[in-house]
């Protein structure tokens, strides 16, 4: 697949919400929640306007278009969040931090917007190009409602069971569109039409008569998959309380973030002990019997998801922001990376796997007339 060029005037977009949002720190009458919360209501609705005016004809043809150029200029808003919380700029948005979503202060909050202010807003950037240039962007929109979903997952129920619930102001109904804009943009991405394949007939046969032992790219994959099921379910057993001594030592000597009261890290666990591990369980069958053709794209939403989900553990459990007791112990540290990198990377190499050698995937061709018929014709 080609890379997409990137839109340069939602790049430009993008950063004009800087300056915006710099002046409106310095506006006192944002030191209200509610007027926080009315605000940004507003300037959404305003920016999805001037999107629609300068961009008619990308709408037209596409209105995910005008989604990724908003999402674009929160995701820049957001990076500068991360970077003023870790001290690198100054008087950007402190009345949002402080009075609009004070959760985003939390080390998983920084590295949330991390993400969302590099990988989400690249994302966006090459969705555009790809929309402006009517390309087809189907896999990029997969990984991206991979990592948008498992963020939302993680974020918003960590946000209401954690020890920040106290904290939750009228700008989390902001939300709510944030949310339901995925959902639809997710229905638009899986039902676009998915590139032709570019194997023969014969070469898809050739490959499905081949058995597990003569795939060994295919087995190294089948054997990951079921061993990082098995972590899957040893850290859901973990924040779970699991009695076992081998969980209890776990959370106090590889990672004791699993305890922090903010919740995030005791959701994402359970978040992926619940979806994760059904996956791994299909990925390895559809890996061993050919013809699962749904792989392809559940792989890229799932390396998507890990992606987003191992970012913000790995990097909140290290993060200053986070209490000194529940950061990795310096002797274990490189385990707690190492496994982590591994479990981050497996569902990345096997959404490469699938789209780069997909005859295994693809539905068998139809069977032609048995021999004599031929003869006969």
């Amino acid at each position: 697949m080609d890379a997409p060029p990137l839109a340069g005037k939602v790049a430009a977009l993008s950063l004009g919400a800087l300056p915006v949002s710099y002046a409106l720190s310095r506006v006192s009458a944002l030191s209200h929640p509610l007027a926080v919360a009315l605000m940004s209501g507003l300037i959404l609705a305003v920016l999805f306007v001037v999107v629609y005016s300068l961009s008619h004809g990308e709408i037209s043809h596409d209105p995910l278009y005008a989604v990724f150029a908003v999402f674009a200029c929160t995701s820049a808003v957001d990076l500068m969040i991360a970077l003023q919380e870790d001290g690198y700029v100054t008087g950007f948005v402190d009345f949002y931090t402080k009075e609009g979503e004070p959760y985003l202060r939390t080390a998983h909050g920084v590295f949330t917007c991390y993400w969302d202010g590099t990988v989400h807003y690249l994302l966006y950037l090459a969705m555009a190009g790809a929309i402006r240039s009517r390309k087809r962007y189907r896999n990029l929109g997969l990984y991206w409602l991979g990592s948008f979903v498992m963020s939302v997952l993680v974020f918003l129920p960590g946000n209401i069971l954690g020890k920040y619930s106290s904290e939750v102001r009228p700008s989390f109904f902001l939300t709510v569109p944030y949310v339901l804009a995925p959902c639809w943009a997710g229905m638009r991405v899986f039902t676009q039409s998915r590139a032709p394949p570019c194997c023969t007939p014969d070469a898809v046969q050739q490959e499905q008569r081949k058995g597990l032992l003569q795939r060994p790219a295919d087995l190294v994959l089948v054997t990951y998959l079921i061993l990082a099921g098995f972590f899957t379910l040893f850290r859901g057993l973990v924040v779970l309380d699991c009695p076992m001594d081998a969980c209890f030592a776990y959370i106090y000597q590889y990672e004791p973030y699993l305890r922090d009261p903010v919740a995030y890290p005791k959701v994402q666990m359970l978040v992926c002990m619940f979806y994760v591990l059904p996956f791994y369980g299909l990925a390895a069958y559809a890996l061993i019997f050919p013809g699962c053709s749904w792989l392809p794209d559940w792989a890229l939403v799932f390396a998507g998801a890990l992606g987003q989900a191992q970012f913000s553990h790995m990097g909140a459990s290290t993060h200053l922001r986070t209490p000194f007791t529940y950061r990795v112990p310096e002797d274990t540290w490189t385990c707690f990376f190492l496994s982590n990198l591994l479990y981050a990377l497996g569902p990345h190499l096997l959404a490469f796997r699938c789209l780069r050698w997909p005859a295994f995937f693809l539905q068998p061709p139809p069977a032609g007339p048995p021999e004599h018929l031929k003869k006969q014709q």
